[in-house]
């Protein structure tokens, strides 16, 4: 039985090796840095909209106050950013790729309750999706307030925009970004540059900001300010986008990022620090009232000349939409990968370019604009987005340290260092946590109620295929190949297809489904002349794409198996049709038509695709848990795509058997037969 092993390749249809890809991104380059500047810090790079304002806000300006905030901000834009994410994390890459999915593709041999870990991430990271869009965009909207001429400007109108500005942006999405991503590099740098110089240009209005460097200043402020510990929740919105820019990490590489944080996080800790200057210069002593707030007073606009705000709000529009844009995108990647690790239930996916990463969600840019519209119309104003935002992706970093520190385990870290991580990782992320959860009251169930609903369909997915696997019955594929053979040689059938191809999720290529070979022989003899067997194995590895084939009978019965990567789509008509092409390129199988007038035309014979569909049955003795979870993964079987759809088959070849899934038989039948006494007389005699 010779087997075949060989990695798809066509122009434009699949994605570039892995080791070329991994190879480039190791490479500092300009357009690397540019590439960066655009993707990977857009959430992390706009945070300056609304960080001090979220800190200062109902708090009388002090030296100790503000000092304290920005040292906070450094240390933890240092610890939290720069060490965990820049230094640490972004080793963890899986041929390249990076994000909480990939880190989990890398460790999940290590223990299969690290699933777990890693749904909760991928759930909060979702949620983020919904959340940080209108915070950003609304807070650079908001700014127009600070204009003389549109100081009165209703709350309406800015809501009006805002819902305007992100309608578009979902609306384009299905046009894909590679005509104006290139784009982003040069604005994103125009948006640092602008950070960096606002912050010097008021660095002189108090000299004594210097002084956050020390983290004296940031414990100070933690155990000895009025309820200080639970600024620690506003500080953390300096540094959500740093899961982000993990999840990135795919589309520069690691070299690129970490020089090119170099410049960020300079230009973000002036900026912060021209804040705290402006304020101490021009609000010490004074308490910045939650009126004032809303009323437009934010120190990112304060350290602006009056004649630079207009072109400054429209920098910061345009950087928001951007961090938006790149959030969006990964959100799309996210679902693509949980999908193809079934943690997700199968949805339509587009592809807008043949770039790659490139590709289009439909379903989730729904859901993600109704989210985002949702919380705008809900929360109105940035300043309440702010309680919303940071409490779920906190639950991601936590679960990023979890699997990351099994990811050093994995590599042979020692265990000192094992330990220091996990301790010190855990111990600041409880805190941002403790110190989140004061949200929760004023806003941040949303996030947790949003997190939690998208954790419960990924839960429920994950156990009801865990459930499932109890039912799927394999058996030995050489006890039925002759009768196989016999069937296929049998004229007294009629021909069902000449090419019969049925998809298999039996891994070992000895084993087939009872379901498949009940098909074939019993429920209604499918005779053909060539049996193909495909099987698709999802690999750790992202962009892998090769197949095995095994000729179990030559040009009788064909076994392929397609390897690919967890952000490989499996497009499987075409990939087969890749295979056929070779296998008779290399005279391996016979695909002529075997009836006799066809086949003195050398007509290529018709393919027919079985797929079988489950469905959950009457007769299951199934626990309540178990019942509840497998009526809602069928409930969102059926609104989600069909398994044909899925696998990218062509419809018109496709034929659907439905059968019913018994998970858990019915066991103890209540059933008694009674005679008739007459009848039974009747017999005896």
């Amino acid at each position: 039985m010779p087997i075949a092993l060989l990695r798809l390749t066509a122009s434009g249809s699949f994605p570039a090796t892995d080791d070329m890809n991994h190879t480039s991104h190791q490479k500092v380059t300009a357009a690397g840095l540019l590439v960066a500047l655009g993707i990977i810090y857009g959430d992390i790079g706009t945070s300056p909209l609304y960080v001090l304002n979220a800190i200062i806000k109902d708090k009388l300006v002090t030296e100790s106050l503000i000092l304290g905030a920005l040292s906070l901000v450094i240390w933890t834009l240092t610890l939290q950013t720069t060490i965990k994410y820049v230094l640490l994390t972004l080793k963890a890459d899986n041929r390249g790729e990076g994000g909480i999915f990939s880190l989990y593709a890398l460790v999940r041999r290590q223990g299969k309750w690290l699933v777990f870990p890693a749904m909760i991430g991928g759930a909060a990271l979702l949620a983020d999706g919904m959340i940080a869009p209108p915070i950003s965009v609304s807070s650079a909207i908001e700014g127009l307030r600070n204009i003389p001429a549109l100081h009165e400007v209703s709350d309406h109108t800015i809501v009006g925009i805002v819902l305007a500005i992100l309608a578009s942006l979902f609306f384009l999405q299905q046009f894909g970004t590679h005509s104006i991503g290139r784009l982003f590099g040069p604005v994103m740098a125009v948006w640092f540059a602008m950070l960096a110089v606002l912050g010097l240009a008021h660095l002189a209005d108090d000299f004594s900001v210097f002084k956050a460097f020390n983290p004296w200043y940031g414990y100070n402020l933690l155990v000895h300010y009025p309820q200080g510990f639970w600024i620690l929740g506003a500080v953390f919105l300096c540094t959500t986008g740093a899961e982000a820019l993990y999840s990135d990490l795919g589309h520069c590489g690691r070299r690129n990022i970490r020089v090119s944080w170099v410049g960020v996080k300079l230009c973000l800790v002036l900026n912060y620090l021209g804040q705290g200057a402006w304020l101490l210069s021009n609000y010490s002593g004074q308490t910045i009232t939650s009126n004032m707030v809303e009323k437009g007073f934010n120190p990112f606009y304060g350290i602006m000349p009056a004649w630079f705000l207009a072109a400054g709000i429209v920098i910061a529009t345009t950087a928001a939409i951007i961090a938006s844009q790149a959030l969006i995108t990964g959100s799309f990647t996210l679902i693509s990968e949980a999908i193809r690790l079934n943690l997700w239930p199968k949805m339509k996916i587009k592809y807008p370019s043949e770039d790659r990463g490139q590709l289009y969600v439909p379903g989730i840019n729904l859901v993600l604009f109704l989210g985002c519209i949702g919380m705008v119309l809900y929360f109105q104003k940035a300043t309440h987005m702010e309680a919303a935002y940071g409490l779920a992706i906190t639950l991601c970093m936590m679960a990023t340290t979890i699997l990351f520190t099994h990811y050093l385990v994995m590599h042979r870290t020692k265990t000192a260092w094992i330990w220091l991580f996990l301790l010190v990782y855990t111990a600041i992320e409880v805190g941002f946590m403790v110190a989140n959860l004061q949200k929760f009251p004023h806003g941040g169930y949303v996030a947790l109620l949003t997190g939690g609903c998208l954790f419960g369909i990924m839960y429920v997915w994950y156990r009801a295929r865990k459930i499932k696997n109890r039912y799927v019955e394999f058996v030995g594929l050489d006890y039925f190949v002759p009768k196989i053979q016999d069937l296929s040689n049998d004229r007294s059938v009629q021909k069902y297809a000449t090419h019969l191809v049925y998809l298999t999720s039996a891994d070992n290529p000895k084993e087939i489904e009872h379901k498949i070979m009940y098909s074939i022989l019993n429920r209604k003899p499918k005779r053909a002349d060539i049996y193909w067997f495909v099987h698709v194995h999802t690999l750790d590895e992202p962009y892998t794409t090769e197949y095995a084939v095994e000729h179990i009978i030559p040009n009788d019965i064909i076994r392929v198996e397609f390897r690919l990567g967890f952000r490989v789509q499996p497009r499987i008509d075409l990939l087969f049709r890749k295979v056929v092409e070779d296998l008779v390129k290399n005279r391996e199988v016979n695909i002529t038509s075997r009836y006799e007038s066809l086949e003195r035309r050398n007509v290529v014979g018709d393919f027919s695709f079985v797929v079988m569909e489950k469905y959950l049955s009457q007769d299951n003795d199934l626990p309540v848990v178990e019942r509840m979870v497998m009526k809602t993964h069928f409930m969102l079987k059926d609104i989600s795509l069909s398994e044909e759809k899925n696998f990218g088959l062509d419809t018109s070849n496709v034929v659907i058997e439905k059968f019913p899934l018994v998970v858990a038989p019915v066991t103890n039948i209540k059933l008694k037969r009674v005679f008739d006494p007459e009848e039974s007389l009747q017999e005896v005699l």
